[in-house]
């Protein structure tokens, strides 16, 4: 290929050459279509990073250009409206739909086929219930008994996307969708910034081990200034982030060229320098030390809810938190449960895919743990995991969670079109950059109702799915609501797939056979 473009080039120069002697200006457009293409070969023979455009000049581009536009062209004229990955085009379609207040009912039958290893479906009753005279936007007192301003949390809220990661009108309009809607607006570990409060949407505000908004000069917890950040009457509750589940155990880096004097006054560190968030925290190193800074995040912040997110790893651990808190007396308001299967804008490949339990394991694991210590009833668990549609919220709250987060369907909701560009500053919706041209496309007055209108639809949708259970509160959906096709005509109930264990039966010996080796070699001391 080399040798063909040597000669094409040569003779092509020849031509040209020749006929400009002759005619000169009838054909200064072969100069100018040529000698681009003759520039870009040499220079493509001449370097040495690309192998496939030294041996291939020119022509080795269109590799490249393919390998671009191939995410594109798969979505739109290669998958199926079931296949798509990490959201399915029904499921985009549906979130689109429902946003824009449009018709979100399917034609013609489901898609999916019911009789395929992993359909799952939900009992409906005979004596189904009339969801028009129900409760239409479901909520979940979150406080246990050491909380002085609980917080009537909906179903269904934002799950922790920091400024920085989502550009400040995306933040914007994700809030205001929460005023509007009356739901609830996780900041993220970024900190909160004006753009979280400019709308006045209630807010979780997440803790990571950066310990944004309330970071000393050492990069360690600061009461004195997370009481100052917590003054903001927007702010309901507060979340203590141990892992999430798009990368656990993973720290991060905000590189010194990101480290904006914005960036930096949100996040109390010193702009221009690079910051770390170490994969762990340093306030605490045992599980009487979490649950102590839970304390005094509760008290320093007048009483608030306080609780932390996890995504389960090594469960013995989870295990030593439970036995730390009958220890102690001290309890989390909440718990948020974080699925392996998780998102975010940047992750190594290698802790995406393959570390963190996903949500179904970890959310069953997690209640039944409280159950075996009789602490369920003091603590409110919500979940997250790519839950999207009403069966979704359906599901995840009949395996055992009180509310739900999402993030990737909200930012849907906003006009993501799943490009997956979230970490490469090149976000086409202006969500998940920060160039101003495409932020500026993103307009917040629109984008916020749509937000509004999305969770106020599946809200609404939930509610139909649980009046046509019978069941009036959603507080009493339970596991054996939901059925798994494990294979061919082998059917299982959720509560037989995960079954329960007994209320305090992790408070003695003998233990339920699947906990002992975890009670024998978990402690309070020691994770």
């Amino acid at each position: 290929m080399r040798n063909e473009f040597v000669v094409f080039a040569i003779v092509s120069i020849l031509i040209i050459l020749g006929l400009a002697f002759f005619v000169w200006w009838p054909f200064i457009w072969l100069f100018l279509l040529f000698a681009p293409i003759i520039l870009l070969g040499t220079y493509d023979m001449l370097q040495n990073k690309l192998t496939i455009t030294r041996n291939f000049p020119v022509v080795g581009h269109f590799r490249f250009i393919a390998e671009h536009l191939r995410p594109k062209l798969y979505q739109y004229f290669v998958e199926s409206d079931i296949d798509g990955r990490p959201l399915s085009r029904i499921h985009r379609n549906l979130i689109y739909n429902r946003s824009k207040n449009e018709t979100d009912s399917n034609p013609f039958g489901t898609q999916l086929d019911v009789y395929a290893e992993g359909y799952e479906w939900m009992n409906h009753s005979i004596a189904a219930l009339d969801h028009r005279e129900m409760e239409h936007h479901p909520r979940v007192r979150v406080g246990g008994p050491d909380c002085k301003q609980p917080y009537d949390l909906s179903i269904y809220n934002v799950s922790a996307m920091s400024f920085g990661s989502l550009s400040k009108n995306a933040v914007m309009a994700l809030n205001g969708g929460a005023a509007i809607g009356k739901f609830a607006h996780n900041t993220g570990e970024g900190g909160v910034s004006p753009y979280h409060l400019k709308y006045g949407g209630d807010l979780i505000y997440q803790i990571g081990t950066g310990y944004f908004g309330c970071r000393s000069k050492d990069g360690s917890f600061s009461p004195e200034l997370f009481k100052k950040t917590v003054e903001s009457p927007s702010i309901k509750m507060i979340e203590l982030k141990l892992s999430q589940g798009a990368k656990p155990g993973h720290g991060g880096i905000l590189p010194a060229s990101k480290n904006t004097p914005e960036i930096a006054k949100i996040r109390t560190v010193e702009a221009g320098t690079a910051v770390l968030s170490p994969p762990y925290h340093t306030a605490f190193s045992t599980p009487v030390g979490l649950l102590e800074l839970i304390k005094q995040i509760r008290d320093l912040s007048g009483g608030r809810p306080a609780g932390f997110k996890l995504c389960i790893g090594n469960r013995r651990e989870f295990i030593s938190i439970c036995k730390a808190m009958v220890k102690t007396g001290i309890k989390p308001d909440f718990i948020s449960v974080d699925g392996g299967e998780g998102g975010t804008g940047a992750a190594p490949l290698e802790f995406s895919n393959s570390v963190g339990t996903p949500m179904k394991e970890g959310l069953a694991f997690v209640h039944n743990a409280l159950l075996g210590f009789d602490l369920r009833k003091d603590i409110k668990l919500i979940a997250s995991g790519k839950i999207v549609s009403s069966f979704d919220i359906f599901r995840t709250m009949s395996l055992g969670a009180d509310a739900c987060y999402s993030a990737r369907a909200m930012m849907m909701a906003l006009g993501c079109i799943q490009a997956l560009e979230c970490n490469k500053n090149t976000c086409p919706t202006g969500i998940t950059t920060h160039d101003p041209e495409r932020v500026a496309g993103l307009v917040v007055e629109d984008k916020k109702q749509r937000v509004a209108n999305f969770h106020s639809e599946t809200i609404e949708n939930f509610v139909e799915l649980l009046a046509a259970t019978g069941i009036p509160d959603h507080r009493k959906l339970h596991r054996g609501l939901i059925n798994r096709r494990i294979v061919n005509n082998l059917i299982q109930r959720y509560d037989e797939i995960y079954p329960y264990i007994e209320t305090g039966s992790l408070l003695s010996a003998p233990y339920p056979e699947a906990y002992v080796y975890m009670m024998e070699h978990s402690s309070v001391d020691s994770f």
